[in-house]
């Protein structure tokens, strides 16, 4: 079914004139370096293609033929390849080098191709190529950083129109494999009888894997295999669709690809169907789970575009349109399939509004507008040791985003994380708030359990115990504050943790401790706070509970930071 689906996207990609993916057989290869020739074969230039972009420099794209996935053994590419294969040098010291370069010149005499560049090449390549470099004096500094890093090269040939010597090359498919072990079989994604890929191209991408790629589709081990097939027989596949659904996947993991999001330890991708008229889903999709750092305001406005899209009836029901969400992760030399999502348009869509509607928390005095809905990073960053990313339990990222896009309760690892985290800091913030919320909310919706939905703001009908005493706690705190205005640590820094656990043992102390705070403050105040006392008294018909549950010590968070937050929201007269 992955398969299949990028099978698709690839046509869809491939049939739009003005997409920039490669036809079948190419591929688009950032090529650092351009080895400059005339046309009887003698060396000029190199020309650096690498531009700055931020604070490195990254070369242009070129498209190539592509070149065969090498695991053991030689095996050239076809016009390009590092400098090691395309000119012979040996900045690793291997002894094979020369084998390697008469491989890289045998490739190209076994394609057959007749043109004047091709043969200019040739007599180069004949003619000590590395050797002519290092005479030259203008090329010095670009070939000691060649012999450096090793760099992918191709060659170009001055006064030709092409911009590099692949251009030569007819586009259309061309049986340009150095594979002579091919088996036809019946592809199993089109059904058709063709040649199948023995080895199928490297992914890359994907965060945590090899800088050389992985493999979705491999098999290596005596253990993977069955009925005597070996390597990916085992998974017969064409060439055609095994390149299609790489070019597509690399497509979708590439530098510039808006098309990804990295979230922890997560790789998601997605993509549509076919392209939607009335709507961009999937222009939208990535700012409902990151933040845009130029444009802060991007999230909220795709936000209010989806709600516009689902009230203004601009998502139809249109199951002929589906939406296709992939998680990706590393696993050793190759790729694991965190989780597969495919569905309606408008399903997605709904789901992940109910997502918003869940996380939903007033803002604070001071938040713009444009923190009101809060993206997946930012959910998953406040659970972590020190906001970070890398901090995050492993498998957390894709499973809230597969709760998020099959409307199931929040894992649990998540309501974990952040009590943990607010019991470590003292600290209930807004999203930390939030996400107890939307744990609760949504977990008492998908087993229908009868209690009191858990709102955005201060709720003075919740009656929960735990709610009232983070109420409680919250006011106490206050009246501290008040009664020693310069005070640098509160009773929240002294005993949040051991309140929220265990409240038996700290209230009875703190509410002693209240009344000599409160004989500090003036008449009007006290009686203030004492009325705010009492009525968060008044629903507490048992006595303090000795100890807490994890989902109790949740709505004591959001209880405690409703009512710490009410402090600082300006009230109506009426």
């Amino acid at each position: 079914m992955i398969l299949q689906a990028l099978y698709e996207y690839y046509q869809r990609k491939a049939a739009n004139t003005e997409g920039k993916i490669a036809p079948e057989g190419w591929e688009w290869k950032e090529i650092p370096f351009l080895v400059v020739i005339d046309k009887e074969g003698k060396f000029l230039r190199i020309n650096d293609t690498r531009q700055i972009n931020g604070n490195k420099k990254r070369a242009n794209v070129f498209l190539v033929p592509q070149g065969e996935k090498r695991t053991t053994g030689i095996k050239p590419f076809l016009l390009w390849d590092n400098i090691e294969y395309a000119l012979g040098a040996n900045p690793r010291n291997r002894k094979d080098v020369h084998e390697r370069f008469d491989a890289f010149k045998k490739r190209i005499l076994n394609a057959k191709i007749n043109h004047c560049d091709i043969k200019a090449i040739v007599k180069f390549l004949d003619s000590q190529p590395s050797d002519q470099i290092k005479k030259s004096n203008s090329s010095s500094e670009s070939w000691k950083e060649m012999l450096e890093s090793n760099p992918f090269v191709s060659f170009k040939i001055e006064g030709s129109d092409f911009q590099t010597i692949c251009d030569v090359l007819p586009k259309e498919k061309k049986e340009f494999s150095i594979d002579e072990n091919v088996q036809k079989s019946i592809c199993s994604v089109t059904g058709e009888i063709s040649n199948i890929a023995r080895l199928h191209s490297s992914i890359k991408g994907v965060r945590g894997t090899n800088t050389q790629g992985a493999s979705i589709v491999s098999f290596n081990l005596p253990a993977f295999n069955s009925y005597g097939k070996k390597q990916s027989y085992n998974s017969p596949v064409s060439e055609k669709v095994a390149f299609a659904y790489s070019t597509a996947l690399n497509m979708l993991l590439g530098k510039d690809s808006q098309n990804k999001i990295s979230i922890a330890d997560t790789t998601v991708l997605f993509w549509s169907q076919k392209q939607s008229e009335k709507y961009d889903f999937e222009a939208d999709f990535r700012w409902y789970f990151k933040t845009d750092k130029a444009d802060p305001e991007k999230g909220v406005k795709a936000v209010k575009n989806l709600y516009e899209a689902l009230h203004s009836g601009k998502l139809p029901l249109d199951e002929g349109n589906r939406f296709y969400v992939l998680g990706l992760a590393p696993n050793s030399a190759r790729i694991s399939v965190r989780f597969w999502k495919t569905g309606a348009i408008r399903d997605f869509a709904e789901k992940i509004k109910q997502h918003f509607e869940d996380f939903e928390m007033k803002l604070e005095h001071n938040e713009p507008e444009y923190q009101r809905y809060m993206p997946l990073l930012k959910i998953l960053s406040a659970t972590a040791f020190d906001y970070k990313m890398d901090n995050v339990p492993p498998n957390l990222a894709g499973q809230v985003v597969v709760s998020i896009l099959e409307g199931t309760p929040y894992p649990q690892t998540l309501l974990q994380q952040c009590i943990r985290r607010i019991r470590a800091e003292q600290q209930v913030t807004r999203v930390r708030a939030a996400i107890l919320k939307a744990y609760i909310n949504r977990f008492n919706k998908f087993y229908k359990k009868p209690e009191k939905e858990v709102l955005m703001s201060l709720d003075r009908s919740n009656i929960n115990t735990a709610y009232r005493l983070g109420r409680l706690f919250a006011v106490l705190e206050k009246i501290q504050e008040e009664a020693n205005p310069k005070i640098n640590a509160t009773i929240r820094d002294r005993f949040y943790g051991a309140v929220s656990a265990t409240p038996i043992t700290v209230f009875p102390q703190l509410l002693k401790l209240k009344n000599h705070h409160l004989a500090k403050l003036n008449p009007g105040r006290k009686v203030n706070f004492e009325k705010e006392i009492g009525e968060i008294f008044d629903a507490l018909k048992d006595d303090l509970p000795s100890h807490l549950t994890l989902d109790e010590q949740a709505r004591f968070a959001v209880g405690y930071y409703h009512e710490r937050q009410d402090y600082f929201t300006k009230k109506d007269k009426q």
